[in-house]
């Protein structure tokens, strides 16, 4: 189930509003949507291979797939047996056609699956129907989106979603799953959406913290599916495994599995990584949850770093603790939150595997230097951390950093540069934030951090 993924602009909101009064707040865009230039998307690229050892594949495999996110155990692996077909049913957005097309193409080719689209009216093992966003968190509030199995349809699932029928830990033979996304957000919240719902349709059922480059992690950093993720899935659908057995059978097999789809792994070191504590989960998702108040959810970031730091994690929880925390730190205590986002991007710049986390440290640290007046530092921060964005395709991401970098221009003199990058944004955050009053808000509020815009 995808979550809120407002984490990582919330804090560029946050810097916006402590910018001071903005006396003339200057004119970006265009008055007609015509005008504005058209959306930028990512072509088709090759992904990472996954850098850890086998050993600890292995267990994320395990881990992954005989638990549910909640931390109930599943007694057997669940997966289809056969050729997989997926239908659209609902108003989908022009977005959904090509990003799915792709996402298909990728799971027959790396994760080597029968999966194909059939027409809404077919028959099919996946449906995604796609509604209201307003109409789908009236029933399940804290869903972005999220999948079900035994059913084919919303107002199936509606009737059954209390029953047994819904239950993932009763399956064992999967025939029939449903994906529910909205189709009136951002393209790419519909591209993530698709991506991670269809990997747990076909695949693992739970999400760990510890992993560092795979969608299935709550922290959300990533927003496609990586090259660990299609390993684990191409394992998940080998012949060497069925549905139905235990993890105790399937522990026996993925060695030689593992060391056949995945012979680099087999010459990595690194043996199994400490499990991540229930203490520990539960300070976080206190800490990045709705409805709870703000000093509240800073206490609980700060209880994540303490029971990270005692336990003796210097990995990527320890800086997704740290990374929070400074997100919850801002308009409060500037020096904490400045802290938190160098020491959790200290961690994220360490390891090769986590440059996607790290440019979004980068980012906050770039609005940082923007609005303390610091332009030159601005821009050497984003320029070193485009190329990891464009990597994750993550273009709210990229389009957000596109924007600071042409405030930071501006503030240098170099005007008709921060033109050209600042329109290659808009084609970006078109994408990644959707609706143009969103695109005209997020400029806004860049800007905002310039102290040459201030009053």
């Amino acid at each position: 189930m995808r979550g809120a993924r407002a984490l990582v602009l919330a804090s560029v909101l946050a810097l916006a509003g402590c910018a001071g009064p903005v006396s003339e707040m200057p004119g970006r865009l265009p008055p007609s949507p015509a005008a504005l230039p058209p959306m930028k998307t990512f072509p088709a690229r090759a992904v990472a291979a996954p850098m850890r050892s086998n050993v600890q594949i292995a267990q994320d495999f395990l881990d992954l797939s005989f638990r549910m996110e909640s931390g109930r155990p599943l007694a057997v692996m669940s997966r289809f047996e056969g050729p997989v077909r997926v239908r659209v049913t609902g108003a989908a957005p022009p977005s959904l056609g090509p990003d799915l097309a792709a996402l298909l193409v990728r799971l027959r080719r790396e994760a080597g699956i029968d999966i194909a689209r059939v027409g809404a009216d077919q028959s099919a093992e996946v449906t995604i129907e796609v509604l209201p966003r307003a109409r789908l968190q009236r029933l399940v509030p804290q869903a972005a989106c999220f999948v079900a199995p035994r059913v084919s349809s919303w107002d199936e699932y509606r009737r059954a979603r209390r029953s047994s029928t819904v239950d993932w830990t009763t399956l064992i033979r999967r025939e029939r799953v449903a994906i529910f996304l909205p189709g009136d957000v951002s393209p790419q919240e519909v591209r993530d959406c698709l991506h991670e719902e269809l990997a747990q349709a076909l695949g693992p059922l739970n999400d760990l913290y510890r992993l560092p480059d795979s969608v299935f992690n709550d922290d959300n950093f990533h927003t496609v599916l990586t090259g660990f993720d299609m390993l684990i899935l191409r394992a998940y659908y080998a012949p060497d495994l069925r549905a139905g057995m235990t993890r105790g059978q399937v522990a026996e097999v993925l060695p030689g599995l593992l060391a056949r789809l995945n012979p680099r792994g087999a010459q990595r070191s690194g043996g199994l990584v400490a499990p991540t504590t229930r203490d520990w989960i539960d300070q976080i998702e206190t800490a990045l949850g709705p409805g709870t108040p703000t000093p509240r959810r800073r206490i609980a970031a700060e209880r994540a770093v303490s029971i990270a730091q005692a336990r003796g994690w210097r990995d990527t929880r320890l800086a997704f603790s740290l990374f929070a925390l400074g997100r919850l730190s801002l308009g409060q205590d500037t020096d904490a939150a400045l802290a938190a986002f160098l020491g959790a991007g200290q961690i994220y710049a360490a390891r090769p595997e986590t440059q996607v986390q790290a440019a979004h440290v980068a980012m906050h640290l770039a609005a940082f230097a923007l609005s303390s007046g610091q332009p030159r530092t601005a821009l050497g921060l984003v320029n070193e951390s485009l190329g990891a964005a464009i990597r994750g395709q993550n273009a709210s991401l990229l389009a957000t950093m596109l924007m600071i970098k042409a405030e930071a221009l501006d503030a240098l003199g170099r005007a008709g540069e921060a033109r050209a990058v600042r329109a290659d944004a808009l084609g970006w955050a078109r994408y990644g934030f959707g609706a143009d009053a969103e695109v005209r808000a997020r400029l806004d509020e860049i800007a905002a951090l310039s102290p040459g815009r201030a009053g």
